[in-house]
């Protein structure tokens, strides 16, 4: 198994949710190889890595060792997570081209290339608008200034942001709404987000809901924003708070789990204000350290588990379609 992901060095190690999937798939026999986004490369059409054996322990002195790295075809992995946080910028996308070519080899991307593309973490809200509050995407500053017309409270964001960063809450009347419109589209020159502002965020506050091959893990990590605060990021400064899942996170999951599944994106999370999902987050969503320590759960190895019965039931030639398991394929 190999991994895409930001320095491991600089990596939290009490809430780093990729440290919790590279723990759980080493003590489930996997070998491990190591790689940054400068560590990809193409060769006339096959996709190869500056790759680093590595080895992980649940220790906070020290949780990693390297090894030296070896030029080699991706395709001599089995899998490969890749969990390059955000900023999704067009390096991004080149380094979703590149595992592209390794899934056509037969490597089982996690998430899947082509849906790291196609999901905008906020703008793929929209496939399911049943679960969402009122959301408007505009270039258009009048119609953004209608929208917070017509709802009274909204919160304004960026397509490409991440860890609560360049959010705003305006009410009607607020005499910073046009320069918050002005900032966030650049005049007019780029998308943003408009959502009905959801005031459950201040008591019961963001939870995220994490899904393992279309399948809810059965607790959410409710983000409460710190005091005169409204953002439920971790990154923000909110306190994250276990609970079990109600019946509306289930129906949530419901809805957007089966479908995201089907298009091999195994690990998901949503983000749920007051029962309506706000962003579905794909590319590298986190939250396993917070829930395993306060509900005994393991969902790094929950994900190592469905990976391995994709490996298993999926022939390499299929993978390398993307595809699913078909009957034909699965064991008797």
């Amino acid at each position: 198994m190999g991994v895409v992901m930001d320095p491991i060095a600089a990596i939290s190690y009490a809430k780093d949710s990729t440290l919790a999937m590279l723990l759980a798939a080493q003590a489930r026999g996997f070998e491990l190889s190591y790689l940054e986004q400068r560590d990809l490369l193409l060769r006339d059409g096959v996709a190869l890595g500056r790759m680093r054996a590595l080895s992980v322990r649940a220790d906070p002195a020290g949780w990693f060792t390297l090894g030296e790295p070896a030029l080699g075809p991706l395709s001599s992995l089995d899998c490969l997570l890749m969990r390059k946080d955000p900023p999704f910028d067009i390096e991004y996308i080149y380094t979703t081209y590149i595992l592209e070519r390794a899934e056509a080899a037969g490597v089982q991307v996690v998430n899947r290339p082509q849906g790291l593309r196609d999901m905008n973490e906020k703008v793929y809200t929209a496939a399911f608008p049943q679960c969402c509050a009122a959301t408007l995407v505009t270039r258009d500053m009048a119609d953004m200034a209608a929208f917070l017309h017509e709802q009274g409270k909204v919160v304004v964001k960026p397509l490409h942001g991440m860890g609560g960063r360049s959010i705003f809450v305006l009410e009607q009347g607020d005499v910073n709404a046009r320069v918050v419109f002005e900032t966030l589209t650049d005049y007019g020159q780029r998308f943003a987000i408009v959502q009905r502002y959801l005031p459950e965020i201040a008591q019961t506050g963001d939870s995220r809901v994490l899904l393992v091959d279309g399948e809810p893990v059965p607790y959410a990590l409710a983000r409460i924003p710190a005091g005169g605060d409204h953002r439920g990021n971790l990154a923000a400064g909110a306190r994250g708070v276990a609970r079990p899942l109600n019946d509306r996170d289930r129906w949530l999951a419901g809805e957007i789990g089966p479908a995201l599944a089907a298009k091999g994106m195994l690990f998901v999370g949503l983000d749920v204000i007051g029962g309506f999902v706000t962003e579905i987050n794909v590319t590298s969503p986190t939250g396993i350290r917070e829930i395993d320590k306060q509900c005994g759960t393991s969902i790094g190895d929950q994900l190592i588990a469905a990976i391995e019965r994709h490996l298993a039931t999926t022939p390499r030639a299929a993978r390398s379609a993307g595809g699913r398991p078909s009957p034909a394929a699965s064991p008797a």
